[in-house]
């Protein structure tokens, strides 16, 4: 606790332990203040310490004070020479004085007397004269009158101290009136500093370099721990997802990773994670027909569930379908699931093995696209169906034809759909979000989490309501699975796109946590109708370099660097 030396011979400073310290005291304001006057020097990065005292006077006795000094001004003001070098001075004391004994008379206002000390701190004398000399003219600017504490420099380090300790000394030039309503603007802790206990650390702070720590977990701070980041291309945004998986992978969160752009499969081996690779080359497969034990939902069946999902995703598949077509697709869902035995009673679901242990039924026993085309075949009203769906039958699509075959044992899992081109992504963004949703219902006490990369395909206008409305209930129901949802877009505006904006509004009004790397100004505006940005914070977006973000997170808003280790640089 004690230094090993103090060499206070210099009336300039004191050297303790080999840093330098000097002193600054604060001996005057505006007379009105409208915001809180030490902002600017909060958010500066110079060290240095600040100790602000306010003590709170007798009422009685000022009012008494007060009273007997306005009568005495008040006579001089009437008798005394116009010309007088300080009558605009003594009239403006004299309404000052009229003014405070009105507060505290008719408002019930006290009066504090009010003391500010800086104690700055630096390696070496250039950089704390540096130092003092920045910090006087940021106090100076915001209209405060300043005093190096030269041959106090003892007394000014002590009262800096957290030891209750406003030395006789100093105090007396340092004195100024306040009432209490306008200590409000002497409120110091105006930084938006985030430091989560059990959070992980995402960056620093541009303005005073303090750290980031966030645990969007956190159920009593924050509504819930989804996500939102945005930025264009080569702005950081990638990087920081990736970030954000491996500090979480550390801490052993479940993670599941849609990627369209092959961009997760690095730090999945890194990690010793799955990656999935969903194509027409790959081996992998999944049956968009499945139902699997953990799909059921509250109070719905299990066939209920599915068939409302199904509705979206071949809403993807057949286009816009009037409310007739619904109903036929519906119907001829029902006939296939009803040829493997499976209907509306779950237990229909179940069956028993060899040893008579009731089971649910596995992949081979679900039905597969074909089967769906067959029973089309069967109508001539869903012909335009069975047109629609040849392609995944015996066409380029032909691999969604196919039984599930991937284990999901891992807790790091990415869905690679990179090879199924531009045109049938959303096909792959599709089942690996159904997928996912199902892996993420199947234990609520676990923290989990879903990335949704290039979201704008879900739910902007080259989707539909159906799906859009899928992407929607995940980010609105996902925090009590215990889940966070991600959605990550270079194109803002796609993702406003469809129905007026509606979907990506919602998924923004339900996302506590928002990162907004740099924006070009055609999505910038596009955000400005959706989000609450402010014209500071609309230039911030702009001019942010590669790897520095706007963070909205839960009520606070920070301009942050993303921090990250040449070890974890090397893995992502």
């Amino acid at each position: 606790m004690a230094p090993s030396y103090i060499n206070n011979k210099n009336p300039k400073y004191l050297e303790i332990d080999g840093k330098y310290f000097g002193g600054i005291l604060i001996i005057d304001y505006y007379r009105e203040y409208s915001d809180i006057i030490f902002k600017n020097l909060i958010n500066t990065n110079v060290n240095m310490s600040i100790s602000i005292f306010y003590e709170k006077q007798d009422t009685y006795r000022t009012i008494k004070d007060l009273t007997y000094f306005i009568g005495n001004v008040g006579v001089d003001l009437k008798s005394g020479n116009s010309n007088r070098e300080d009558i605009d001075i003594a009239a403006y004391t004299y309404n000052d004085a009229k003014y405070i004994r009105k507060e505290m008379q008719v408002n019930n206002e006290e009066l504090y007397f009010l003391y500010t000390y800086i104690n700055i701190i630096a390696e070496n004398e250039k950089e704390l004269e540096r130092n003092i000399n920045k910090i006087e003219g940021i106090l100076q600017a915001s209209g405060m009158m300043t005093r190096k504490s030269n041959f106090r420099q003892e007394q000014n380090f002590k009262s800096c101290l957290p030891l209750m300790s406003n030395n006789i000394d100093i105090k007396n030039i340092s004195k100024r009136n306040i009432l209490g309503n306008g200590l409000i603007s002497t409120y110091p802790f105006i930084s938006s500093n985030l430091c989560d206990e059990d959070g992980i650390f995402i960056g620093t702070n541009i303005y005073n370099n303090s750290i980031i720590l966030v645990d969007r977990f956190n159920k009593y701070k924050y509504k819930n721990a989804n996500m939102c980041v945005f930025g264009t291309s080569g702005a950081g945004k990638s990087f920081y997802t990736k970030l954000l998986i491996l500090r979480y992978r550390i801490l052993g969160l479940e993670q599941y990773i849609i990627d369209p752009e092959r961009e997760y499969t690095k730090i999945c081996e890194n990690l010793d994670g799955v990656c999935i690779k969903f194509g027409p080359t790959s081996d992998s497969y999944i049956n968009i027909l499945d139902i699997r034990e953990e799909s059921i939902e509250e109070e719905k069946g299990f066939l209920t569930t599915k068939i409302g999902k199904l509705r979206g995703f071949f809403s993807l598949v057949f286009g816009e379908l009037d409310e007739e077509k619904i109903a036929l697709l519906e119907e001829k869902l029902i006939e296939v699931y009803k040829e493997k035995g499976i209907t509306f009673d779950d237990n229909s679901l179940y069956k028993f093995d060899e040893n008579n242990n009731r089971i649910f039924k596995s992949n081979k026993d679900m039905p597969i696209l074909e089967d769906l085309y067959n029973v089309f075949e069967k109508d001539k009203k869903t012909l335009f169906f069975k047109r629609k769906l040849y392609p995944f039958i015996f066409g380029s699509l032909k691999f969604l034809n196919n039984y599930t075959n991937v284990e999901l044992n891992n807790k790091l899992i990415v869905g690679d759909i990179y090879e199924l081109g531009e045109d049938n992504l959303k096909y792959g963004m599709y089942i690996f979000t159904d997928l996912f949703w199902d892996k993420i219902k199947r234990f609520r006490d676990i923290n989990k989490a879903i990335y949704l990369d290039e979201v704008w395909r879900l739910i902007g206008v080259t989707s539909n309501k159906f799906v859009a409305s899928f992407i929607y209930k995940i980010f609105k129901t996902i925090r009590k699975y215990g889940g966070s949802a991600v959605a990550i877009t270079q194109d803002v505006s796609d993702l406003f796109s469809l129905d007026d904006g509606a979907y990506g509004k919602s998924i923004l009004n339900n996302s506590s946590i928002k990162s907004f790397f740099s924006l070009e100004e055609e999505n910038i505006l596009v955000l400005e109708k959706y989000a609450n940005i402010s014209e500071k914070e609309k230039i911030e977006i702009k001019s942010l370099k590669r790897g520095e973000s706007l963070m909205f997170i839960g009520d606070n808003h920070i301009l942050a660097k993303i921090e990250a280790s040449e070890e974890e640089k090397e893995m992502i």
